[in-house]
Order: C-alpha cells, then structure tokens, then sequence
C-alpha cells in the first residue's frame, strides 16, 4: 500500500454546538452535487455496532479481534483497539478509507489533531472559541456576530449551501496525505 491523498476537513467544536447537524447537511449537499464523501467520526465514548445475544456479539466478546458484519445492503469491520484507552490516531483511521472510492472525507473531531478545520462557533453557548489557539483552523461557521478577533473567513452556520460551495472552493488545499 502507497501513500494516499485525499481531501480532508475536519469540523469542530463543543458538544451541542450543532456540527453534528451542519455535517449531516453537507454530506448530503456534497453527495447532492456528485461527490463520493466519506465520514469519520471521534467518539469520545464506548460505542458498539452489534446487538448484544447476535452471533458476531457474542464472538467479539468472546475474544474476536476483528469482527466483520455483512449483509446484501452493506457491511462493517469492527476492530477493537490495540491499546485500550488510548485516543485513535486520525491518519490511521484516515488510512482505513479506500481512497479510491472517495472524493473527499468530513471529520468530525479529533479537535487536537493538526489537519484543516472548520470551527463551528456559537457565541451564546458561552464557550471560548477554539482559532485563536489553532492555526489548523482555516475556517469558523457561526450564527452571530464574532465580537472578538475574527478569522479570516467567517462562514454562515445557518447557511449550509454556502458552507459546502466553501468546502468545493478548498479541495486542492485541504488534500492529506495519509500512510
């Protein structure tokens, strides 16, 4: 396997800030105009894809490293984490996506890993935004008026079509390489 380039952005911000929301619309905005979009998520919580009592459960409780669901509509690797209770790697798990079926990968997260960003900043849920201290951060998307020191571009959060013709007009900067 060679190294990959991809398109990546990643989105970030506070819990109930509304990124989750403003990811949702643009995967299907950017799917809307043709574009294979890839989605990775940092959950900062254990989570689970299989039903407690089903066969492929009851294997990965068992002991199964890797547990691999399919079906006619989709499928889906778990892996458990070779270091439990360590944060996952973002280019390793950018690495886990065939490049070649995609054009471009929205993150959403990993908020400490260097990578292109967009803040989703909402000034009236009293939290300090995160661009003065993160210079990975090309963008904020916001539904208020910045009062302090604004970034260079300001995007409006309620306004998600502007927000992906934004996405589309960065592709050629925004391309990682990934191991």
């Amino acid at each position: 396997m060679g190294v990959k380039i991809i398109p990546v952005l990643g989105f970030v911000a506070p819990s109930g800030s509304g990124k989750t929301t403003l990811v949702r619309q643009l995967v299907a905005i950017l799917s809307g105009r043709g574009l294979r979009v890839g989605y990775l998520k940092h959950a900062h919580h254990r989570f689970d894809l299989d039903v407690p009592g089903k066969d492929s459960y009851q294997a990965r409780e068992a002991g199964a490293r890797q547990t691999l669901l399919a079906s006619k509509a989709r499928w889906a690797l778990q892996v458990e984490s070779p270091v439990p209770g360590k944060d996952p790697d973002l280019k390793e798990m950018l690495a886990k996506f065939d490049a070649d079926c995609l054009d471009l990968v929205l993150v959403e997260g990993f908020k400490h890993a260097r990578y292109p960003k967009v803040e989703v900043f909402r000034p009236a849920l009293r939290q300090p935004p995160l661009y003065p201290g993160d210079p990975s951060i090309i963008a904020v998307a916001t539904d208020a008026r910045i009062a302090h020191q604004p970034p260079a571009i300001v995007l409006p959060l309620n306004e998600p079509e502007t927000v992906a013709d934004f996405v589309l007009s960065r592709l050629d900067e925004i391309r990682l390489r990934i191991p």
